[in-house]
C-alpha cells in the first residue's frame, strides 16, 4: 500500500544518497578486517564485532545491537563499535539505550548528525528547547542533514512561542525546488499551529499547486481549508488530488468526511506533531529511494516523538518489507487501530507478509476474516487469489477471481488484471476457451498490457493459433518492455516455433542474458540451439537448466532430450512449413 509520497524530495534523493554517508559514515571496516589473521571465536571482542556486521547486513537490527553491545562492553573506547552500537539501539528503537549510546558519542565525535538529532528529540520532549535547539545546530553539513536540522530548528523555535524566527528559519532554506516545497509545506503547518491562518492559506495553496498528487499536502491543506470555513474549496482540493494520484484510504475518508458535513482537525496541532512530521516525511523518502537503513532510523524518530503515527508506523512496515524483515513488518502493521482508514489496507499487506513467511494458510485465514468483514470490497479476494495462485493453487485461487469480478459488475480499465489472473488460472486448469475468453477481456479493458500481449500471443504460438496476431501481440509486448526477459524469450520460443531458428536463437541468448536463473528460458535455448546444430552447446544448456529447479515436468522432459536429443515431429515440420506465413 502506498504511504504518503513525497515526490519531490524523493526525485532529489535520487541524486542525492551519497548524502547517507555524510550522515553518519561508519568508518572503514578494513583496518579491523586488516587484524583478521585466524577465524575468531564467538564471544571474543572480534567474534562479537563480525557478527554484529553480518546480523546488520541481513537487517537483524535487534541481534545486531546485541552482538556491538557485547563487543562495545569489551572495548567501551572504541568509536567505531560505540557508533555501530548506537545506530543499531536507534533502530531497534530502545529509547534509553540509544540516548545514553549518543551522550558518549558526541563526546567523541562532536559533529555526528544522527546522535545530535536524536539528543535533539530528547531535549524537545523535555520541554528543553534551548539544548534541543543546539544539537539540532550541531547536526547539519550535507544536503539531508542540512534540511532536517533547519526544518527541526523552525518546530524549536515555534514549540517556544517564537514563530516569525522560525518563518526565518524556514527562508534559509535552499532556492532549490525540493527544498521549496519543504519551505511552503512547513511554513503552512507552523502558520496554522500559530494561528496565522491567512499566511497558512498562501503557503498551502502554493505547496498544492506545485504538488497536487502528495498526499500529505493535499491532507493538511484540506483540512486547513474547512477549519478556515472554506468547506467547498476542501472538497475541490481533495477531488483533485485524487484525479492526480493512486487511489489512497486517507484521502478518500477525508473527503467523505468533509462531505458529510464534518470538520476534521487540522494535521498538525501541535510542535510536537510537527517534529515528527519532519522525520516522517524525510524517513519515508529515504526508505524509499534505498537508503533503508537511515529512512528507519528517522522514522523511529518520528515514532518516539509521536507513537501514534499510523503512516509512520505503516512506513516503517514498508522499509522492513524491503528489507525481507516480514516479522518485523508484522509487528510495525499490529501498530495500526482497527479504526483507522488504513486499517483494511493493513490487513491486506499483513496477509502478504505472511505470505512471503511461508504461512499460507494464515495468509488465507487472515483474508478469509477480511472478507466476511467487508464482503463486497474486491481487494482482499483479490490479494488471496494473488497469493494462492503463485503456490499454484489454481482453482481455489479462480474462485476468488470470479467473486471479486462478480463484485465489479460493469468492469472499467483498472479491472483488467482480475480477468488476466482469472484467465492464467484457467489456462493452467487446461480450461484454454475460458481462458483464453478471459485474457481477451483483459486486452479490451486495457489494450496496452504487456503481461496480458505476451500470455497470450505466446500461447497462441504454442497452439500454432492465430499466428501473425500472436506474434504482433509479443512484438508489442517487448516494445512496451524491452529488457524483460520473459517476453524477449517469448518472443524467441515463437520465432523456434515458426521455424525461423536463427531469429530464435538470436532472442533467446539475449532472454538468457536478462534472465540468467530461469529454468524454463535455459531449456528454451537448449532447444534452439539444436535445431541450428550446435548440439554440445544445446545439452550445456539443458543441463543448466536442471540445475535451476525446474518443475517435474520439465526435468523429466530435459532428461530425455539429454539421452536422445530432439527429433523432428509433425509439430517442428508444421513450424517449418510457417516460416513463409509469418514476415519477420
Amino acid at each position: 500500500m502506498p504511504t504518503a509520497e513525497n515526490s519531490v524530495f524523493r526525485k532529489w534523493a535520487r541524486r542525492s544518497l551519497f548524502a547517507l554517508a555524510i550522515l553518519a559514515a561508519p568508518a572503514a571496516y578494513s583496518e579491523v578486517a586488516a587484524t583478521v589473521t585466524d577465524r575468531p571465536e564467538p564471544g571474543t571482542l572480534l567474534g562479537n564485532y563480525l557478527a554484529g556486521r553480518v546480523a546488520r547486513g541481513d537487517h537483524d537490527t535487534a541481534a545486531a545491537a546485541d552482538f556491538y553491545s557485547r563487543a562495545l562492553a569489551e572495548d567501551p573506547s572504541n568509536e567505531l563499535i560505540l557508533e555501530q552500537a548506537f545506530l543499531l539501539e536507534t533502530a531497534a528503537a530502545d529509547w534509553d539505550r540509544a540516548i545514553e549510546l549518543a551522550r558518549e558519542l558526541v563526546k567523541a565525535e562532536p559533529s555526528h548528525r544522527i546522535a545530535q538529532f536524536l539528543l535533539g528529540c530528547d531535549a524537545f520532549k523535555r520541554g528543553d528547547y534551548k539544548e534541543a535547539d543546539e544539537h539540532f545546530s550541531a547536526a547539519r553539513q550535507g544536503p539531508i542533514a542540512d534540511l532536517t536540522s533547519i526544518l527541526a530548528r523552525a518546530w524549536v523555535q515555534q514549540a517556544n512561542g517564537k514563530t516569525d524566527q522560525a518563518f526565518a528559519t524556514l527562508d534559509t532554506l535552499s532556492d532549490a525546488d525540493w527544498a521549496q516545497f519543504y519551505q511552503r509545506y512547513h511554513r503552512a503547518l507552523i502558520a496554522d499551529v500559530a494561528g496565522k491562518r491567512e499566511v497558512a492559506r498562501v503557503a498551502f495553496a502554493q505547496a498544492f499547486k506545485k504538488n497536487p498528487a502528495t498526499l500529505r499536502v493535499a491532507d493538511a491543506y484540506a483540512r486547513h481549508l474547512v477549519n478556515s470555513n472554506n468547506r467547498k474549496l476542501a472538497k475541490q482540493t481533495l477531488k483533485t488530488h485524487i484525479a492526480k494520484s493512486a487511489e489512497h484510504p486517507l484521502s478518500t475518508t477525508l473527503l467523505n468526511e468533509i462531505e458529510a458535513g464534518k470538520t476534521p482537525p487540522l494535521l498538525v496541532t501541535s510542535p510536537n506533531d510537527g517534529l515528527a512530521e519532519v522525520f516522517y516525511g524525510i524517513g519515508d523518502a529515504l526508505a524509499g529511494e534505498g537508503g533503508l537503513d537511515m529512512g528507519i532510523i528517522f522514522l523511529q524518530f518520528a515514532l518516539y516523538l509521536e507513537p501514534d503515527f499510523p503512516l509512520a508506523q505503516v512506513a516503517l512496515a514498508e522499509a522492513y518489507d524491503s528489507a525481507k524483515r516480514y516479522d518485523l513488518e508484522l509487528a510495525a502493521f499490529d501498530n495500526i487501530n482497527e479504526d483507522s482508514p488504513l486499517w483494511l489496507n493493513v490487513q491486506i499487506q499483513k496477509a502478504l507478509a505472511l505470505n512471503s513467511l511461508d504461512r499460507v494458510d494464515d495468509a488465507k485465514a487472515l483474508l478469509e476474516k477480511i472478507i466476511a468483514k467487508s464482503p463486497k470490497d474486491i481487494r482482499p479476494l483479490d490479494a488471496l487469489g494473488n497469493i494462492l495462485r503463485s503456490h499454484e493453487r489454481y482453482a481455489e485461487a479462480r474462485d476468488y477471481y470470479s467473486r471479486a469480478i462478480t463484485l465489479v459488475g460493469e468492469p472499467s480499465k483498472e479491472n483488467w488484471t482480475l480477468f488476466y489472473a482469472r484467465g492464467v488460472c484457467n489456462e493452467r486448469l487446461k480450461d484454454w476457451p475460458e481462458a483464453e475468453a478471459d485474457l481477451k477481456k483483459a486486452l479490451e479493458l486495457s489494450p496496452d498490457e504487456s503481461p496480458v500481449l505476451n500470455y497470450l500471443g505466446y500461447t497462441w504460438i504454442d497452439q500454432s493459433q492465430n499466428l501473425k496476431t500472436a506474434m504482433d501481440y509479443i512484438r508489442k509486448a517487448v516494445k512496451l518492455k524491452p529488457d524483460d526477459g520473459y517476453y524477449i524469450d517469448s518472443l524467441g520460443w515463437a520465432y523456434y516455433r515458426l521455424g525461423n531458428i536463427q531469429s530464435a536463437v538470436e532472442h533467446l541468448e539475449r532472454a538468457v542474458e536478462l534472465k540468467p536463473d530461469d529454468p524454463v528460458i535455459n531449456d528454451h535455448l537448449g532447444d534452439a540451439y539444436w535445431r541450428i546444430g550446435r548440439k554440445l552447446e544445446a545439452k550445456y544448456q539443458w543441463q543448466q537448466s536442471l540445475t535451476l529447479k525446474p518443475d517435474k515436468d520439465l526435468i523429466a522432459t530435459i532428461d530425455k532430450k539429454l539421452k536422445d536429443g530432439l527429433a523432428d515431429t509433425p509439430a517442428t515440420k508444421a513450424a517449418n512449413s510457417n516460416v513463409q506465413k509469418i514476415a519477420d
